[in-house]
């Protein structure tokens, strides 16, 4: 094999590489951040979240009213002690306060997902945190 022929395979292998991490893991893009006076200590954050294909985010908590409506693909979400649902396009979902996010998945094996996320949660709290 020539030395044309070996650096073209490496960075080949390298490229699939990189972009087998970049799929590793789902892309939260904040959207607005707003304080609710009328609400003390409360804000409202809007973000897009992008699952690339057979991509699940590990179970977490918001702590916040949260709201999912479904822009792109398809998604599996479901809380601890409820039942899973997978939802399309204009679909949407809800996770109390207390809800433990136990899955949060992209359904489809080949292609992206996209939520918009819309959250009433506790000023300057993390939006998700780990669940315990």
């Amino acid at each position: 094999m020539n030395t044309k022929c070996r650096y073209a395979i490496t960075a080949c292998l390298m490229i699939a590489f990189v972009a087998s991490l970049a799929r590793a893991q789902t892309v939260a893009t904040p959207v607005l951040s707003k304080d609710l006076p009328e609400f003390a200590g409360k804000e409202v954050v809007v973000s897009t979240v992008v699952y690339p294909p057979a991509v699940a985010s590990p179970p977490h908590r918001h702590d916040a009213h949260t709201f999912v409506y479904v822009l792109e693909g398809s998604v599996v979400m479901q809380v601890a002690g409820g039942q899973a649902v997978t939802l399309g396009p204009g679909q949407t979902f809800y996770e109390n306060p207390t809800d433990v996010h136990s899955t949060s998945k992209n359904a489809s094996q080949t292609a992206p997902a996209k939520i918009l996320v819309f959250m009433i949660k506790e000023k300057g709290k993390p939006p998700t945190r780990p669940a315990e």
